[in-house]
């Protein structure tokens, strides 16, 4: 590792004292008049002429951004004209989204003008005006400190130069060229607003380079870790200029492993490097998962355990043998199904030709189940009728979801479209949140309204409109008395079924308004805590206030016998028909990782969730008590990580509610 960088960046974050703030809307290109391709374009050459060559100690990868904001391209005004013409999804830039880093390396950018219209054609010159800059600062500084003695910092800037002069404008010819060539896409990437540009497959595209060199005996395996572990603290450097719901959320996932296109098993040295990379930094950025299947060797999955231990909530596994028939099923090519990766969070996605939305909409399930709970159950006759309002409404709010996005209109961005080819895959993802909790509530309402009719519907429809407060029986017999996800228990487990197959049918064979499909998933994102807000107490005994469970896990306050029977709850469902993504989240208390036997135990219950048939799953290592230490004392905690839904944070640049879900999730043991 290299320590001085690792202190600068991560420690005392030094850099950042190199940005400057830029006016709100800039005059080189908001002109009245302008096409917004125009402005985009007018803005990323702008951003490259005002950025500053800048090189942190003796770095082998360079780029930084020493601006501290991206101005806007429309006026205030403007932006509402053009909402009120279109949908637009969150900021309305293009996000979630990975290119084709493979053709970029093997060709260069220069190779792209061919094929590019004018405006592809200026941002590639922007790019590369700013690597010709960044290129004769390193050879001005190299000759100043060879004047100075600094004999070896003098090699490493003219190096540097040598390596900049080849990428990105010519294919890389080496590991390390290929590594900062990915980095000066990526920090393009951001500074043309594309946000939430993931990494993909890295050890795919990458490994050709490092294996090469270290036959070639240019490299060893320690100088391809230090190398992977500089490019990491490169993705680092301006992570906190990067936008997200919270801080830390900003989209810089890799995937590693996974079947490919010929059938093999794709872990590779790199794929190893790359863990051990993550587990010695110990940083929120690049957010690691790992595709695996039922042929996963064990020790790969003992590799994936050690890194879960040091706290990052790395990796994030998807599981190939549910995964890839579920996205041929959904119409994806199995040439391009192959080469799935994920978005920022979870959400499946394919480089280079995928331009899906994964996360359009969300679906309140509990608000579902609430609407019918008020307006249906006390005029049905038995379980089959509640059940057809609950499907209806499912269908309704699923129909209005979809009714609403039209036309939807994205921020143009020429940077962005030369390193994708024409769109293959243009599918939107609809998140459903609170299964658990609707889940759970279907059951309350089964076994109590219908089977043993020992609540009457208006009975609890009161002890929910009063939070309970007037009933605190009925709270104790909802909450720890009735049947609950991922206790094993059928009743519940088959309402879980019955959901999820409920809103696939609902959304199957809808297209989109590009002609694409819907497709459903079981993740939450930022929805458990919006959601929840929606509706007060709900039949399951969650009280009025209390947040959903995150993404696809059991609800905070069930009382279950462990963390396998979560499993065989949670994997009941037919996973591939919701291939959207979603994790099972759980929290594994970090005392279970203290010998190399005990993270062995949580590689193979990871394998049991593949064998199971789980889609995808996100183990944590907490201790709830460390995390209230550092709520009441912060400054002592500044390096603290946690996973919130599909990334991970500080813990203490964290909302308190954000905090507070953490903490109160259940800790497992094995």
């Amino acid at each position: 590792m290299n320590t001085q960088l690792y202190q600068t960046i991560v420690i005392e974050k030094s850099h950042r004292t190199l940005r400057r703030e830029l006016p709100e809307i800039a005059q080189e290109y908001s002109v009245a008049g302008l096409t917004p391709i125009e402005r985009m374009t007018r803005r990323f050459e702008w951003l490259c002429k005002e950025q500053e060559p800048m090189f942190l100690g003796d770095e082998k990868i360079c780029f930084l951004r020493t601006t501290k904001n991206i101005p806007d391209v429309f006026t205030k005004e403007e932006w509402e004209e053009i909402r009120s013409k279109h949908y637009i999804h969150e900021s309305g830039y293009p996000s979630n989204l990975t290119v084709d880093y493979g053709k970029i390396l093997k060709n260069g950018l220069l190779a792209l003008k061919d094929e590019s219209d004018t405006y592809g054609c200026r941002s590639i010159d922007a790019i590369l005006g700013l690597v010709e800059r960044y290129r004769q600062a390193a050879l001005a500084e190299s000759r100043t400190v060879l004047a100075e003695g600094h004999a070896a910092l003098a090699d490493g800037r003219s190096a540097l130069a040598h390596v900049l002069e080849q990428v990105p404008a010519y294919g890389a010819r080496s590991f390390r060229e290929a590594l900062q060539c990915v980095r000066i896409i990526n920090f393009a990437l951001w500074l043309e607003g594309d946000y939430h540009n993931t990494l993909g497959r890295v050890d795919q595209y990458l490994y050709p380079f490092l294996k090469q060199d270290m036959e070639a005996g240019i490299l060893t395996k320690e100088d391809a870790l230090e190398l992977v572990e500089e490019f990491f603290l490169s993705l680092n450097r301006d992570s906190d200029l990067y936008p997200g719901v919270q801080q830390g959320d900003n989209g810089q996932s890799l995937m590693l492993g996974g079947k490919t296109k010929d059938g093999s098993c794709g872990f590779n040295l790199l794929s190893e490097l790359c863990l051990k990379a993550s587990q010695e930094l110990k940083l929120i950025d690049p957010k690691i998962n790992i595709r695996v299947d039922k042929d996963t060797p064990d020790e790969i999955y003992t590799m994936c355990s050690e890194l879960t231990k040091v706290g990052l909530g790395f990796p994030q596994y998807s599981n190939d043998d549910v995964v890839l028939p579920g996205l041929i099923e959904m119409g994806y090519a199995p040439e391009d199904a192959v080469e799935y990766t994920v978005a920022a969070c979870w959400e499946f996605i394919i480089p280079g030709v995928g331009r899906d939305v994964a996360n359009i909409a969300a679906l309140s399930v509990p608000k579902v189940i609430d609407t019918c709970l008020h307006r249906d159950l006390p005029g049905c006759q038995c379980l089959e009728d509640f059940y057809k309002a609950v499907a209806d409404e499912i269908r309704t709010g699923l129909d209005a979801i979809c009714d609403n996005i039209k036309d939807l209109w994205f921020v143009p961005a020429p940077f962005l479209n030369l390193l994708m080819d024409t769109p293959k895959y243009q599918n939107f993802g609809i998140h459903n949140v609170g299964l658990s909790t609707a889940a759970d509530s279907l059951t309350a309402i089964m076994e109590h309204v219908f089977d043993t009719k020992d609540v009457t519907a208006e009975r609890l429809i009161a002890g929910v409109d009063s939070d309970f407060a007037k009933d605190p029986e009925l709270l104790h017999m909802l909450r720890f008395e009735t049947p609950k996800l991922g206790t094993n228990s059928d009743k519940a487990d088959e309402n879980l079924v019955w959901l999820l197959d409920t809103i696939a049918d609902a959304l199957e064979g809808k297209k989109n308004c590009l002609g694409g499909c819907y497709r459903a998933g079981t993740g939450s994102a930022m929805y458990y805590l919006w959601s929840a807000e929606e509706i007060g107490a709900s039949p399951d005994g969650r009280r009025k206030g209390e947040p959903f469970a995150a993404n696809y896990s059991i609800s905070l306050f069930t009382r279950t016998d462990g963390p396998f029977s979560v499993l065989r709850s949670m994997t009941k469902p037919s996973l591939s028909r919701t291939i959207n993504g979603g994790p099972l989240t759980l929290e594994f208390h970090d005392t279970i990782f203290k010998t190399p036997e005990a993270v062995a135990q949580v590689g193979q219950y990871v394998k049991q969730f593949v064998l199971m048939g789980g889609h995808q799953l996100q183990l944590n290592a907490v201790n709830a008590d460390t995390l209230k230490q550092a709520q009441a004392h912060p400054e002592h905690y500044p390096q603290l990580i946690v996973r919130i839904w599909g990334w991970s944070a500080y813990f203490v640049e964290l909302d308190r509610a954000y905090q507070d879900h953490v903490i109160a999730r259940q800790e497992y043991s094995l």
